[in-house]
């Protein structure tokens, strides 16, 4: 298994809830039929036993049998195999368990309480990257043609050591038993198992409006700094602490989705959107006081995504979510929640012209010049531009691009948007004014794996777009000044080396001349647990190392560090020190002129931080 994105496109927590996924009996999610068996004494008994003895059937009269003609047009209506079967409609109860792979002869089985066990972890740690179906697109494809072939030993040394590539060591850190890795190790011998759609039925009866639109405030209610606070992940407790940036004291802590995933901002200011690997999104009111949760729904099983519009004129008006399962996003109103349009991403892929069961939604933006959303579908390759202003007649422009989009970010002027195609070792470049494709440029590093990326100028060649590697060491500069620069615009422009592979993001800002680089999943607990750091005024001068975990003052633990998110004033970056959910965990707030400590973060409460993003820098897209 190949880990992807915290984003944090990870799944690294072992003691998270299990994923509510459940099946009913084949074939697709159907039930059968009971079987009444009718009293002997009956007329009904009577005539099946004739027709046993006679092998003929009985009219309703209960004569013998009818003419050919006639006996030809019953057999035409009689009862199908296919139609003993109900359709099930209804999801079934989240609490209801996966069925454990069927045995195949050669094959290690497992129990169903082996197989919950392997759902969870799988689900929480490896869908991400390897698909709910083990098709592959960050990581590698674990279908069964290609585990089998690789057998049992293999499956379990790679996930007990991991790989530079990216893959985390799950067994040397501790963060995976001997028994876990041998249940993981069978359950990817066996085939996948599915889990159940999820349609406007079931969104519809997962969103609340906690606090309808007439009871919230008018005005902003708290003396709190909006645009200094930070929303901050608590991957393992499904929560998200909002802290000060001046004080970084906790202001609260909202219950969420298992491992937020992302937070994204309204144009306003005003709500803060936030959705879990397990598809529920909530949104919290800025305005009030203190801040409060005013709504929530669930879009599916497995999502990553969420964003409001933000054009002129549509500002708060529409948000939209985007699933890994069912593949699919959703339009819903911006304020409440409620789920407006749903559509499938399922379809061909750009360049083969094949199907594909679950092409996934990976990152939404939303463009500042047009009235649409842009919609990266991972497995297919498409960039969908989602218009917004009619949603009974949907408009989207469909863009090839290529295949296992992943992440991205706008550029400096929020005209282009950079998204990595990771898998395949290219980004992307979309002209969001134009509403085309404007490159796709390979990177000369292996899996891209920017986050939002970095924008920075320099004297060379103007304004550049930069990403770091999941597999590589890489740290790719792409020319990002069309008007000025024309010559190195949509080229790979420089490409420097980092620490190793294992980076999740790269970070920095238009008053910082620092360019921060983390490692997070690299295997060996050094690197994890610090960021290089190279000059924009001398990217040829070796980088610099920030030993943040030793700085955290935690020593249990691989202390791996994670996504470098600057304050308001680009003044300070902080990191997040991520360890296992019993383990202790901090945030470490950097000072960006000397590079020296500044303060660590520590409260009971802060438990495996990942992700960590400022409300002004999030709305404005400042990276």
């Amino acid at each position: 298994m190949h880990a992807g994105s915290v984003r944090l496109c990870i799944g690294l927590l072992l003691g998270a809830t299990a994923l509510s996924l459940s099946l009913t009996a084949q074939p697709a999610l159907a039930q059968q039929r009971p079987v009444t068996q009718p009293d002997p004494s009956s007329p009904a008994a009577a005539q099946a036993a004739q027709q046993a003895q006679t092998g003929a059937a009985t009219t309703p009269e209960g004569t013998p049998g009818a003419p050919p003609q006639e006996q030809d047009k019953l057999k035409a209506h009689e009862t199908e195999a296919e139609d003993r079967y109900e359709p099930e409609l209804n999801v079934l109860p989240e609490q209801a368990q996966l069925p454990a792979p069927g045995a195949v002869p050669g094959i290690p089985s497992l129990t169903q309480a082996e197989a919950d066990i392997a759902n969870a972890i799988y689900f929480q740690r490896c869908a991400g990257c390897h698909g709910v179906l083990r098709k592959g697109a960050t990581g590698k494809a674990l279908t069964t043609d290609l585990t089998r072939e690789l057998g049992y030993d293999y499956l379990k040394n790679f996930i007990t050591y991991g790989s530079p590539a990216g893959m985390p060591n799950w067994g040397t850190s501790g963060e995976m038993t001997e028994a876990q890795i041998d249940i993981m190790s069978r359950y990817l011998l066996n085939e996948p198992v599915a889990p159940p759609e999820w349609g406007m039925k079931e969104m519809r009866e997962s969103w609340k409006v906690v606090v309808p639109l007439d009871q919230r405030p008018k005005e902003k209610q708290n003396k709190l700094d909006l645009d200094n606070l930070f929303s901050v992940t608590l991957r393992d407790t499904g929560q998200v602490a909002l802290i000060e940036g001046a004080s970084y004291e906790i202001v609260k802590v909202f219950e969420t989705g298992y491992a937020v995933h992302i937070s994204r901002m309204s144009a306003s200011g005003r709500y803060l959107y936030v959705i879990g690997r397990d598809a529920l999104i909530n949104v919290i009111d800025l305005y009030m006081d203190p801040p409060a949760e005013v709504a929530r729904i669930k879009i599916g099983i497995e999502a990553r995504s969420v964003e409001t519009s933000k054009m002129h004129g549509w500002e708060d008006k529409y948000a939209i979510g985007g699933a890994y399962w069912p593949p699919q996003y959703v339009i819903m109103d911006g304020l409440t929640l409620e789920p407006l349009k749903i559509v499938s991403t399922r379809g061909m892929l750009y360049d083969e012209q094949t199907y594909h069961p679950e092409p996934r939604v990976a990152s939404i933006a939303a463009s500042h010049y047009r009235p649409e959303f842009v919609v990266n579908v991972k497995e297919t390759g498409f960039i969908d531009l989602v218009d917004y202003t009619d949603l009974k007649n949907l408009k989207v422009t469909s863009i090839a691009a290529e295949r296992f989009l992943h992440d991205g970010g706008f550029d400096r002027s929020g005209r282009y948007f950079f998204v990595a195609a990771n898998a395949r070792n290219k980004v992307a470049i979309i002209d969001t004014k134009e509403g085309k494709l404007a490159a796709v440029v390979e990177t000369q590093g292996d899996r891209p794996h920017p986050g939002r990326g970095a924008n920075f100028e320099t004297k060379e060649f103007g304004l550049v777009w930069a990403t770091s590697h999941l597999g590589s060491e890489h740290v790719t500069l792409i020319g990002a000044d069309p008007e000025k620069h024309p010559d190195h615009a949509w080229k790979v422009v420089k490409v420097l080396e980092g620490q190793g592979g294992g980076s999740l993001f790269i970070k920095t800002h238009p008053n910082s001349r620092n360019l921060y680089v983390d490692t997070t999943l690299n295997p060996e607990a050094e690197i994890a647990s610090s960021v290089a750091v190279f000059s924009l005024d001398d990217l040829d001068k070796p980088y610099q190392v920030l030993p943040i975990g030793e700085w955290s003052g935690i020593e249990q633990g691989v202390r791996r560090v994670v996504q470098p998110e600057f304050n308001r004033d680009g003044t300070e970056v902080w990191f997040s020190v991520w360890n296992a959910k019993d383990q202790e965990s901090a945030i470490v707030v950097v000072d960006d002129k000397t590079l020296q400590l500044k303060k660590v973060i520590k409260d009971p409460r802060i438990v495996t931080p990942t992700g960590k993003f400022n409300v002004l820098n999030t709305r404005k897209d400042i990276y």
